[in-house]
This record gives structure tokens, C-alpha cells and sequence, in this order.
């Protein structure tokens, strides 16, 4: 292969979606779009304000708050309560009932506590009924539904000396001894700033509200019948499109998928769960090694097999097998990345090839083409989205990088024409690059009256990704700063949820009232961080998406927002020797 081409080829078609605005680029859903914020799933329940005393006090309720929950469970700290603005457990789960939503990475090690729950997930890649199923699962098992307050967004969180106090947009006023924030970057919608979006005057919905009122069917996947006639728009062609545009092109009359850059899609091969497979892997302790298993595969760590075998572990399967050709004098870091880019180009001219033995259009198919690294905008899997489009009444209308240009009150116009509509459905995903207060919706107040937007101000700064100097007996779940996994946000999680449970635990169990990270151990971490290479999603001819900032420099606090500098095997093998140790190296106790 021409591999100067290919890079040529990635940089132009980069420059083309390269815009000035980056993030600032999406619309807040306030005012007139804050209709696009209603949950279309459970009505909101009147209850009176709370006004008393929890020990631990979660906000989020999706995998952070019930794998944080049920370990704290576990370690003996029943008064939890857990603060979520859905009207159940789920977090991005609870809002993603799109039609064909289901996770991307094997549900063996997506889905958290499979082992302690005893459930067997039905298929390799679980579908989005069953995910949010095993959410409510977790919170009944671990008796998470008693004190949990739903339809509840926290608009405030102060330190007051020796506790927090939590207020909320339901009038709550209460207080925790420890508070813990599992709010994610999948669960604030965001809509592109088109021109116009306001006076649509047909039917529209985001993704994450889909409107089955509207198009009929359910998220089991009964069929969409009150589509059948319609004309439908979908602005985006991501993770989420991949999965509903088939759903979609079996339903409408007429459906014009608009395309500013194209998802690269590799095989899924999903299939049921065999039992007697099943069984014969479910000894004890086998969630936590297919965990790591697959965290070894997919970072290019040394493994000795590949239980997942999926397409998040082909590239670093096909990584080491090019560095073990090499010899052993020749093994370079600049012959391993080397490597690593031949695999990359060898990768996604298969996902290439892929779409024209699939696609019959031949212009269809050039512009479903993806030019750009794998990593540089999240990769997805499916065995029927290109196969849509040989769907007589599916169009794809590729802008070559520029997007849609307008709504008007009958339609969309891209590359000059209007496409008159009856329904546009906006599958532009969710908040992530934006600053954690924004989509918190809350900033936290800690010692001295020192907020955290002001603490992180040029940029975020934690120990291991879970404390802050400052904000005493608070805790953060998340990837940020600890192991930084993208391919399987859940094994973050997991991992910071037994760590809060083991701190919280020891505190309670020695009469410690606070319990701090030290500034000296926040700055030693930092260090640590800024001293390795940075991360490969922010590569130079990536394309602009979530990944990289939308291809806009961050700057110092963008350098700030990766992982242990050895890797995600790294970060977990020194988090559990950390946590096991009862030493808690870095954390003040008083």
C-alpha cells in the first residue's frame, strides 16, 4: 500500500470537518430545546423534600453509582443513597432505548457484577432491555432502591467544615458524611448548532428520548408500523445511528441519513450465549480475568490468549504478531510505532473493503468510506448498517465534511437542496469535552469556600483519578486521570468503586471523620501523568470527534485528560496493590 497516500488522503479529508468552534459548535438544550431534556419513560413522582443525614451520598445512578453502591454494600456501609435525574437506574442505559441499541464491547466483561448477580447475558453484545434490566437487577440485589431519589438533579454541593450538604432542584437539603460523583460524559444530549432548529415545524426527538409514540414499535424491537409513509431525517452517522439507521430503513417510507463523516464499521458477529460455554467458564473469579484479559488484548500488554477475540483486541493482536517478526536488536519505539500505524492502514483498508462487497451503489458506498485512523473516533461494529442502504428507500446524503446547513419549517438542506420531512431525529450523542460542572450541572464547594471549576482551572488535577485535594471525603468515578480505558468504560468503574468502598470502610472502621488527598500527593500524580507519551486518540490526522476535542488544541489541560503513562494494566495492577496495602499512600485521614 501507498502508505504517504493514505496519510495524505487522512489529512485532507481531516482539514475538510476542521472548524474553529470545536465543542462551543453544539447547542445547550436550554430554553426553547429544553423540551429535548423530558423523559418520555417514567412519569415524575410528587414526593416532599429530604432534610436529613446519609453516610455516603452517590450522584449518578448508572454503572458508576451501582457498582460504587453495591461494593459499599458489600463492605458493610448500608446508608447510600443514590441521586439520579432518570426515573430509574441505567445512567446512559436508562436513556438509550433507541431501537437496536446494545453495547459495542462483549457484554462478559461490559455488563458489571455478572458474577454476583449469577446473570448470563443472552448474547455476546447485549441489547440496551437487558443492560438496563440488569441495572435494576444490581439495585434490588444490593437493596439500592430504599433510599434512592429519583427525577432528581443535585444543583449544589458544599463542604461545611465536616460534612457536605446536597441540594437539589426537588428542594432537598441534605447532608452526607462522604460524597461520590459517578456523572459520566454519556448522559447530557447535545444537538448540533444548525441554523434554524427551532422552527421545524414537523416531528423531532434526540436519540436519547426516542419517541416510540411517535414511530411506533418498542425498544424490544417491535416493529416502527406508524412510520410506514414517513419521511425521516437522521443528522448523525456515529455509534448510535449505526445502530437504529437498519431499524430505521425497515420502517420509513423514505429515510435520508445525513453524513458528515463516516463511522468506520468492522464485523460485530454477535451471537447467543451458549450455556454449556457459559458454564464452562463461570468458575469463580472469572469476570475479574476476563476483565483483565481483555484490557491486556486491547492495550498491546503481553496475554497469553484473547478470550474476547473482537474487534477492540484485532488491532493489538495484529500489533504484537508484526513487533515479534521483527529482531530483537530492531525493536525499537520507533519501529513498534511503526508497527502499529502498518496494522492501522492494513486494518481500515479491510473496513474499507468491506463496504463495497457489502454496498451496491458504488458512489454510495466511496462516501460510506472512513479516512482516518481506527482510534480517532469511536470505532463501531455491525453486521447490518451498510446493508441499509441497499434498502430501496435509504439515502445517504454525504456533505463531504460540512454538515447539514440549515432546518426550515418543512425540512433539512445540505449541499444546496432541501429535503422535505415529516421527522427529524437527531442522533448527535452527548456532551463530552465539555467542563465537568457543565454537564454535572452543579460545582462542588469545598475547604475554604475554593470551588472545583476553580481548583481545576488549567486543567483537572486528582490522586489516581478519584480524590481532589481540597474537597475532603469526596470521591470521583471515572477513566480521567486512573486508567484512562476507553474501550470498556465499565472496568474503570469497577476498579474506583472497590477502591471508594475499601477507603470509606477504613475510615468509618477507625473513627476518621475526613479523609483527603495531600497536595504533595496530588502534584506527585499530575507529574506522573505529563511524563508519558500522551494519548494516541489526539494523533495529529485525526479527524475531528470526541476523541481529540473535536480537533481543536486543549492546550495544558487537554495534556491533562489521559491515563497512567505504562498503560491501563498498569493503573489496575497498581490500584489493587495500592488499595490491598491498607497503607493508602497520599490520602490524609483525620
Amino acid at each position: 500500500m501507498d502508505k504517504e497516500a493514505i496519510r495524505r488522503r487522512y489529512l485532507e479529508e481531516r482539514d475538510k470537518r476542521l472548524r474553529p468552534d470545536g465543542n462551543d459548535q453544539y447547542l445547550r438544550l436550554t430554553g426553547q430545546l429544553s423540551h429535548y431534556l423530558d423523559d418520555p419513560y417514567t412519569p415524575m413522582t410528587a414526593r416532599e423534600p429530604r432534610r436529613d443525614h446519609v453516610t455516603v451520598a452517590f450522584i449518578g445512578g448508572g454503572f458508576a453509582g451501582l457498582v460504587t453502591g453495591a461494593r459499599l454494600k458489600e463492605a458493610g456501609v448500608d446508608d447510600v443513597r443514590i441521586v439520579e435525574k432518570g426515573g430509574d437506574f441505567g445512567g446512559t442505559w436508562y436513556w438509550n432505548r433507541y431501537p437496536g441499541a446494545q453495547c459495542d464491547t462483549a457484554s462478559y466483561v461490559y455488563m458489571p457484577l455478572l458474577e454476583e448477580t449469577g446473570h448470563v447475558p443472552t448474547e455476546k453484545y447485549a441489547h440496551a432491555p437487558e443492560i438496563l434490566e440488569h441495572c435494576r437487577r444490581i439495585g434490588k440485589q444490593y437493596g439500592l432502591y430504599d433510599n434512592a431519589l429519583f427525577h432528581t438533579e443535585v444543583t449544589d454541593l458544599t463542604w461545611d467544615g465536616t460534612r457536605w450538604i446536597v441540594s437539589t432542584n426537588r428542594g432537598d437539603a441534605f447532608t452526607a458524611q462522604f460524597v461520590a460523583m459517578g456523572v459520566g460524559p454519556l448522559h447530557v444530549p447535545k444537538l448540533p448548532g444548525i441554523p434554524g432548529i427551532e422552527s421545524f415545524r414537523g416531528h423531532s426527538f434526540h436519540t436519547s428520548r426516542w419517541d416510540y409514540a411517535y414511530t411506533g414499535g418498542d425498544a424490544l424491537g417491535t416493529p416502527m408500523d406508524r412510520l410506514a409513509g414517513k419521511r425521516v431525517a437522521i443528522i448523525g452517522t456515529g455509534a448510535t445511528a449505526v445502530q437504529c439507521v437498519p431499524h430505521l430503513a425497515r420502517a420509513c417510507g423514505e429515510l435520508y441519513v445525513f453524513q458528515r463523516t463516516p463511522s468506520s464499521v468492522d464485523v460485530r458477529g454477535n451471537r447467543p450465549t451458549d450455556p454449556e460455554w457459559f458454564a464452562s467458564i463461570a468458575t469463580p473469579g472469572w469476570q475479574q480475568r476476563w476483565l483483565e484479559n481483555f484490557t491486556a488484548n486491547q492495550t498491546g500488554a503481553l496475554a497469553e490468549e484473547d478470550l474476547v477475540m473482537d474487534g477492540w483486541t484485532d488491532i493489538a493482536r495484529r500489533v504484537r504478531a508484526r513487533i515479534a517478526e521483527l529482531p530483537a536488536g530492531e525493536r525499537t519505539l520507533e519501529r513498534m510505532l511503526e508497527a502499529f500505524e502498518d496494522s492501522d492502514f492494513e486494518k481500515m483498508a479491510e473496513i474499507r473493503a468491506r463496504v463495497d462487497a457489502i454496498v451496491a451503489d458504488p458512489q454510495t458506498a466511496d462516501r460510506l468510506k472512513a479516512w482516518y485512523r481506527q482510534l480517532c473516533k469511536r470505532p463501531c461494529f455491525h453486521d447490518e448498517y451498510l446493508q441499509a442502504y441497499n434498502e430501496p428507500g435509504t439515502h445517504l446524503v454525504d456533505t463531504d465534511g460540512k454538515g447539514v446547513e440549515r432546518i426550515t419549517e418543512t425540512g433539512v438542506v445540505a449541499n444546496g437542496r432541501e429535503y422535505e420531512v415529516d421527522c427529524v431525529i437527531y442522533a448527535s450523542g452527548f456532551e463530552v469535552g465539555t467542563e465537568f460542572s457543565r454537564r454535572a450541572g452543579y460545582d462542588l464547594t469545598g475547604r475554604d469556600g475554593v470551588r472545583l471549576s476553580e481548583h481545576w482551572a488549567d486543567g483537572m488535577r486528582t490522586l489516581h483519578g478519584i480524590h481532589v485535594h481540597g474537597f475532603p471525603n469526596a470521591f470521583i468515578v471515572q477513566p480521567t486521570q486512573g486508567a484512562n480505558l476507553i474501550s470498556n468504560i465499565p472496568h474503570n468503574l469497577t476498579e474506583a468503586g472497590r477502591t471508594i468502598a475499601t477507603i470509606v470502610k477504613h475510615a468509618l472502621d477507625h473513627g476518621h471523620t475526613q479523609v483527603e488527598a495531600t497536595a504533595e500527593a496530588e502534584d506527585a500524580w499530575v507529574e506522573l501523568l505529563l511524563s508519558g507519551a500522551g494519548s494516541l486518540l489526539g494523533s495529529p490526522d485525526c479527524t475531528p470527534g470526541y476523541y481529540n476535542n473535536e480537533g481543536v488544541d486543549p492546550g495544558r489541560a487537554g495534556r491533562l485528560m489521559v491515563g497512567h503513562p505504562q498503560g491501563a494494566v498498569a493503573y489496575f495492577r497498581f490500584i489493587d496493590e495500592w488499595r490491598s496495602s491498607g497503607d493508602f499512600d497520599g490520602l490524609a485521614f483525620r
